[in-house]
Formats: structure tokens, sequence, C-alpha cells
């Protein structure tokens, strides 16, 4: 039976909705300098991997687009592709106990280039409307670690602000939204969250009960007990807390501190428009 992940999918798409929209908002501004169209695929050879819920995602819409021998290719695709990235991150690994610097490593990654598999012959996306949130924001300005990158291929010039989307603020929110998702699950991994996998292994992966860990009533309530048993030690062990200070985490993070709301502005927590939280930072290279 295939498992129902709609209402976090939903919650996913809400999320890859905002980031077309600030797509859009730079292209509206600054459309000369972009130069994204049919047939470019420079942006389809870059090394990144997915959280969990993008990887989630673009299996079942693969799973649910195709079949028979064109799926077989596109899996075979997959699996030469996962090869050669596994062998450039072997290689990189290999750089890093040479004593290579980070920027050389991501510099050897980023010349290495690899084919996705899902890009077809003609050059364009076999599966484009449901392509992950790394491929929607290519052409446009982004900002990693405070540094600003863009496209190669685009028109944007050093020095000039413009629109710039804070690509770290987007990865905690997929973080999140997997974290969610994964205690939503009787799962027997609580590390689950933290599971990050190229474009090629999300095609190849059975994200069915086994992948996940799900377990059955009986072994769910063996964990439900050691963990009502261990909460109970940390609540009679563990200092009362000051008033506003931190809750005592217990097992598997029950317990742990909500993070506290956004004081800064008037605005939603998380929105654009919050020059503290928001993911889209209207100058480029500008102080966060």
């Amino acid at each position: 039976m295939e498992l129902d992940f709609s209402d976090f999918f939903k919650k996913y798409e809400r999320l890859v909705a905002e980031v077309d929209k600030a797509f859009g908002q730079v292209q509206a501004q600054h459309g000369e300098c972009i130069n994204c169209g049919e047939g470019c695929s420079d942006c389809c050879h870059a090394m990144f991997d997915l959280s969990l819920i993008e990887a989630l995602y673009l299996n079942r819409k693969f799973n649910t687009t195709f079949e028979g021998q064109r799926r077989s290719e596109l899996l075979d695709r997959a699996d030469k592709a996962d090869r050669r990235g596994y062998k450039i991150k072997r290689e990189a690994f290999h750089l890093s106990r040479e004593g290579a610097r980070t920027s050389e490593i991501l510099e050897a990654i980023a010349k290495a280039r690899v084919r996705c598999p899902l890009l077809g012959a003609d050059d364009k996306c076999e599966l484009y409307d449901a392509r992950p949130i790394t491929c929607r924001l290519y052409g446009i300005p982004t900002s990693i670690g405070g540094k600003a990158h863009t496209c190669g291929k685009a028109g944007f010039k050093e020095g000039v602000q413009y629109p710039t989307v804070q690509i770290e603020k987007l990865q905690d929110r997929l973080a999140i939204l997997s974290d969610e998702f994964v205690r939503s699950l009787r799962t027997k991994y609580s590390r689950l969250a933290e599971t990050y996998v190229p474009v090629s292994m999300a095609l190849m992966n059975k994200y069915d009960s086994e992948y996940l860990g799900i377990l059955g009533d009986e072994e769910w309530e063996k964990i439900e007990k050691v963990k009502a048993t261990m909460a109970g030690a940390t609540r009679s062990t563990a200092p009362a807390s000051a008033p506003g200070g931190v809750a005592a985490q217990t097992f598997d993070g029950e317990g742990q501190a909500r993070p506290a709301a956004c004081t800064s502005c008037d605005e939603k927590q998380g929105s654009d428009a919050c020059s503290t939280c928001g993911t889209l930072n209207w100058e480029l290279g500008g102080k966060e």
C-alpha cells in the first residue's frame, strides 16, 4: 500500500510557490539580466543534494509520471549519474585529507559537473514542473554564507545591488518540514530527517515502510514506554528552569524549547517582508 504524504507535500508546494514568486519578482525588475531559456541546461550539471521532503516529493512525481521502458531508461541514467557523483565526492574527500581548502574543494566539484538524469536529449527537463528548489532559483542572485552567487551566463554585474535569495534560510525551512514529517511517523530512525541525497538517488530509492523504518504497534508501544521512562527520569533529576529559561531536553528532543516569536517587526515570522527572517534579501551581499 502506498504511503500517504499528501499533507506534507502540500506544505512543500506552498514553499515552492514562494520560491517561484521570488524568482518572478527578480525577473520583473531585472529581466534583462536573466538569460534562462528553453534548451539552456547549464544548471542541469550542478551537484547538489535534496532534503528528505524534496526527495520524497520528486520520487513520488517520478513514479506517477513514468512507467515501463521509459522509467527503466531514466533509472539507468540515474544509476550512471550516481556512480559519477560518488566518484567525484571520493576525490573531494581525498583533497580534504591532503589539506586542500574548502574553496578549492568546492571549485573542483563545480568543475566536475554531472549531467542530471532528468535532463533529456533535447536539453529539457523530463520532470520540469516537479523540479527541486535549487533548480528553480538558478539564474538569479543567491547568497550562501554571506557570499553572493549567480549563473555565469546571467547579466548581473558585480558591485551592483540586486534582489538576492538567502539559500540558508530556505534550507532551514526544508529541514524543519522534513523534521516535522519524520515526527509524524512511527519510525525507528530518529535522525531520518537528516538524510540528504542527490537527485539520482531520490529517483532510485524506494521510500516504503522499510526504508522509513516504520514500526508496528507492538514495537512502537515499547519505544513509547522507554521514552516516557527516560522523560520522567530527566524531569526528576534536572534543575528547575529559571523564568524564561530553556526547557530540559529529553529523549529524542522532546521538551526542547520552541523558537521565540519574531519581535523585530510587525510582519509574520518568516515573511519575505521582514528584513530579519525573510528569505528574500533585497541587497546583494547585504548584512543579515
